[in-house]
């Protein structure tokens, strides 16, 4: 992952957590992918994708997770959860979203909860 990918990260679980959501792992791998932040909100195991954009000129971040990339989330969750035995009431998919403004000291993030499901 670039440095750039890795402060988005950094700056999501950052974010989050202002939100009272608590970290349970970053970057948890299996061979089916990845997921870049697991968190706990209240009750609910999140799984959250971060996708950051320096411009839109090849689409939005939201944009760039297509059916694919929500497919290899919900394998590399169901993983997870099959791994961990964890106990949640419920689980969910979260994105967030990054894109820097023109103040290069801030950045324009966007968390989108439930962002797509189980087909």
């Amino acid at each position: 992952m670039n440095n750039k990918g890795k402060q988005a990260e950094e700056l999501a679980r950052q974010y989050l957590q202002n939100k009272n959501l608590i970290l349970i792992s970053q970057n948890y791998y299996c061979r089916r992918g990845e997921i870049d932040l697991i968190m706990q909100d209240h009750q609910t195991l999140v799984f959250i994708e971060v996708r950051y954009r320096k411009n839109e000129r090849f689409g939005s971040a939201l944009e760039s997770i297509d059916h694919r990339k929500q497919a290899k989330i919900i394998t590399t969750a169901e993983h997870y959860l099959l791994e961990s035995k964890a106990d949640y009431i419920d689980y969910r998919f979260d994105v967030v979203a990054i894109m820097p403004t023109l103040n290069s000291e801030q950045a324009e993030i966007t968390w989108i909860k439930n962002a797509f499901q189980l087909n």
